[in-house]
């Protein structure tokens, strides 16, 4: 628990003296926004604002993650994991892409930066790496970070899958829910807040994962889940980092994360579903992300099947922003949202775990 928290106050630390720093480079280096001009007319005054926070995010993340495992050798803590490297390599190669979009949008003066072709080979190559990688490391257990089973809050033992089948499926999952927090990030600290209380549910599932592990507490309802631990100290120090980060991006953003932070936190939740066995559990977690990816799968299937749009924009967060709500107040709403599915993610969770042991 000591580490946890420990990866949770660097992280915080690091992030919120961090983003400051990198607003004044960003700023003297001419890095600011690119604006859609198709989107909501109140949203040209950002225009400029210094983008790529992600990058203070990802730092902040590292660091809380390895400074809680050099606090923990004075107490003889495990140290780092496959399964905590694995999806903070997965979330940073996400990041490396998002950075280069960022980058070329930035050089060109244009809201278009990699090509869709370009993005997806990034996304795609980080998922393959991953999905192979999380297959080998096997423990004294012979736990793997990754399974080929689909899983709900644990692996569902008639649903499996063949190796190949298996990196097709995860190539999905990192593709989707980058895409999905990417497109949830377009309105201030909306992103950054909803990943904070997703990634929050996680500590909590993690930890609990750990207390009942198989390895250390066999019996009903434990969990065979190869380092839920170290997955703990990982999601605690994302959160925080969001959370530090949000201190500036929050509205009026000071700061905007860019596809550097979005698509490394939607690879964060597609590697952390993988190694914690929730694959299905974390869409009910993620809803608020998934709903705003629907939202904008709804409105091109609707106008090219009817030529109407189903909302006055896609995402749907714009949808309510051209409705005449306030910016901060779509941003309050959804992040109660993004809490509310959090919430019930936790309680799914906790009463499979009830149902096991009853």
């Amino acid at each position: 628990m000591r580490q946890i928290l420990f990866a949770a106050g660097i992280a915080l630390a690091v992030s919120i003296l961090l983003t400051p720093l990198l607003i004044r480079v960003f700023a003297r280096q001419g890095f600011g926004q690119e604006i859609r001009v198709d989107g909501p007319a109140s949203h040209q005054a950002k225009r400029g604002t210094p983008t790529m926070g992600g990058v203070a995010i990802l730092i902040g993340m590292w660091a809380g993650y390895l400074g809680s495992h050099l606090i923990g050798i004075g107490y003889n803590a495990e140290g780092p994991t496959a399964s905590g490297l694995l999806v903070l390599g997965l979330t940073t190669a996400l990041g490396i892409v998002g950075f280069l979009d960022d980058f070329i949008k930035l050089r060109k003066q244009r809201n278009l930066g990699l090509s869709a072709a370009g993005k997806y080979i990034g996304q795609i190559g980080s998922a393959v790496i991953f999905a192979v990688l999380v297959l080998q490391f096997r423990d004294q257990n012979g736990l793997t970070p990754g399974s080929k089973q689909i899983s709900y809050v644990r692996d569902i033992s008639t649903v499996a899958m063949g190796a190949l089948v298996f990196v097709v499926f995860v190539c999905l999952l990192v593709v989707a829910w980058s895409n999905a927090v990417n497109l949830t990030d377009g309105l201030d600290g909306l992103a950054a807040g909803s990943m904070s209380l997703a990634l929050g549910a996680y500590v909590i599932i993690t930890f609990w994962q750990y207390d009942k592990a198989c390895s250390t507490d066999p019996g009903p309802g434990c969990y065979d889940v190869r380092d839920p631990l170290d997955l703990a100290l990982v999601c605690a120090a994302a959160a925080a980092a969001c959370i530090g980060f949000l201190w500036w991006n929050a509205a009026p953003a000071k700061i905007f994360m860019g596809d550097t932070g979005s698509l490394a936190l939607g690879g964060l939740l597609a590697g952390l579903s993988v190694t914690t066995r929730t694959e299905l559990l974390m869409v009910v977690i993620g809803a608020l992300f998934v709903a705003e990816a629907a939202s904008v799968v709804l409105q091109v299937a609707v106008y090219r099947t009817t030529r109407n749009r189903l909302f006055k924009m896609a995402p749907f967060h714009h949808h309510f922003e051209l409705s005449k709500w306030a910016e901060t107040t779509v941003i309050i709403r959804f992040w109660i949202l993004a809490g509310i599915a959090a919430a019930v993610g936790l309680g799914l969770f906790y009463s499979e775990y009830l149902s096991q042991v009853g």
